[in-house]
C-alpha cells in the first residue's frame, strides 16, 4: 500500500530531491549544508525502508519497485548537480561516470529479469558501495564552503568526498560484474514456454 511507512520513507526520497536541487543551486554555504542535510536524511530513509517493511510484513511490489528507482533519482540528482555546478574535480568525473553507468546497467538488468520472473539479491558488498556512495556523495555536497558552518573548516571536506567516490566506484564496478554475471547467467539458461 502506497500510504505503508516504508513505502512513504521511499517516496521521501524522491520528494527530496527538489529540495537538494534547490539548495545546491543556492552555491552559499548555508545552501550546501541543507543539500549535504536533505541529502543525508534522505540517504538514511534507504536503509530504515527495507527493514520497516520486513519488520512490519509490509513488503510489496510496489516498494521493491519504488525503492531502487528513489535509490537511482537521488544519486543521479546530486551527481548531476556537483558536476553541473562544477563541484567535482576532473578527476572525480571518471568515478561519478562509473556510479552512473553501473546504476543504468544494474536497472536494465533487473528490468530484463523481472520479465523471466529472476530476482537479483543485493549483495552485502553493494550495501558497502551504496554507504561509500551516499558519504561522498553527502560530504561532496556539503563541500569545503558548507563545512565551515558545522567548525569543520580544518577538513579537506571535498578531497575525503572525492576519496569516497574513488572508492565507490571501485566497489561499483566490482558489484556491477557481480550482478552482469548473474544476469547472463540467467539470460543463457533456456526457458520453458
Amino acid at each position: 500500500m502506497l500510504t505503508d511507512l516504508p513505502n512513504v520513507l521511499t517516496l521521501s526520497r524522491i520528494a527530496a530531491i527538489p529540495l537538494l536541487v534547490l539548495f545546491a543551486a543556492l552555491r552559499t554555504p548555508v545552501g550546501d549544508m541543507a543539500s549535504c542535510v536533505v541529502f543525508g536524511v534522505a540517504a538514511i530513509t534507504d536503509f530504515f525502508d527495507g527493514r520497516l517493511a520486513r519488520s512490519r510484513k509490509q513488503q510489496s511490489d510496489l516498494g521493491r519497485m519504488l525503492d531502487p528507482i528513489a535509490d537511482k533519482l537521488l544519486v543521479a540528482a546530486a551527481l548531476m548537480m556537483l558536476v553541473g555546478l562544477d563541484r567535482l574535480s576532473a578527476l572525480a568525473l571518471y568515478p561519478a561516470i562509473v556510479i552512473m553507468l553501473r546504476e543504468i546497467l544494474v536497472s536494465g538488468l533487473r528490468e530484463y529479469l523481472a520479465g523471466i520472473r529472476v530476482r537479483l539479491p543485493v549483495t552485502n558488498l553493494a550495501k558497502w558501495k551504496t554507504g561509500f556512495q551516499m558519504g561522498a556523495l553527502g560530504s561532496l555536497l556539503a563541500g569545503d564552503t558548507g563545512a565551515p558552518i558545522v567548525h569543520l573548516g580544518f577538513l579537506p571536506v571535498s578531497l575525503i568526498g572525492e576519496a569516497m567516490l574513488w572508492v565507490a566506484a571501485a566497489l561499483t564496478l566490482v558489484t556491477g560484474w557481480d550482478y552482469l554475471t548473474a544476469g547472463l547467467h540467467h539470460a543463457k539458461t533456456p526457458r520453458e514456454p
